[in-house]
């Protein structure tokens, strides 16, 4: 497995952490899972292009 792979992986595991499910962070909308699915989406973009 490439560094870029391993990095994608953790990243994707963020990403669904970071969804608001529970009470208190209800409050603060997509901004936490809206950021990370940016930097995922730069990540793979990377990786296709073969620059990771």
């Amino acid at each position: 497995m490439s560094l870029g792979t391993i990095l994608l992986i953790v990243l994707i595991l963020i990403l669904i952490g970071a969804i608001p499910t529970w009470p208190h962070s209800r409050s603060w909308g997509y901004a936490p899972s809206g950021v990370l699915g940016l930097v995922v989406i730069v990540i793979i973009v990377l990786l296709l292009l073969g620059r990771l």
